[in-house]
This record gives C-alpha cells, sequence and structure tokens, in this order.
C-alpha cells in the first residue's frame, strides 16, 4: 500500500531529497502529524516505516511550536503597545 504525505506531493526536481524543505504552514504541519499519528494508530505503518514517520513527526512539532512561540511574541508586543498608548481621554 502506497501512502502519501506532503512529502510524496512536493516537487520531485531533487530526487535525492538533499534540498532543504519549505516549511509547512502551521495548518499543514497539523494536519499531516495528524495523518502520521492515524498511520501509526492505525497499524498502517510498516515497521522499517515507524523510525521515518517518528523523525518527520517530531519536525512538524518544532515547527508548530515554533510557530506557536512566534505568535505569542507578536501577540505580547501588540498588547504591550496598546498598553503604552494614551487613551482618547489623555490630553
Amino acid at each position: 500500500m502506497t501512502q502519501t504525505t506532503l512529502l510524496d506531493s512536493k516537487d520531485s526536481s531533487d530526487p535525492t531529497g538533499t534540498e532543504p524543505q519549505e516549511t509547512p504552514t502551521f495548518r499543514k504541519a497539523l494536519d499531516e502529524l495528524e495523518e502520521i499519528l492515524a498511520r501509526i494508530e492505525g497499524d498502517e505503518t510498516d515497521i522499517d516505516q515507524l523510525g521515518e514517520e517518528l523523525r518527520r513527526a517530531a519536525h512538524l512539532l518544532e515547527v508548530c511550536r515554533g510557530k506557536i512561540r512566534k505568535a505569542e511574541v507578536e501577540v505580547t508586543q501588540i498588547v504591550q503597545s496598546l498598553e503604552e498608548k494614551p487613551g482618547p481621554d489623555a490630553g
């Protein structure tokens, strides 16, 4: 049974797979993580593929965590900038 992942759908101009992969969006990374989990839980993953699946899942988790950290920083900065601005009553 052939399994399709985001890796499979990428442009295959580099058959060795040595080109750096572009970072997926948060949603795509999360969707792929859910697909990997479903394959593992559903016993669809061959033991020989398990290591590769887990490495990909670890990478995707780091991508998601990084995007969450970045969003937290941005939200904090926005809130701080709003708190620093004087209100319409000031003046």
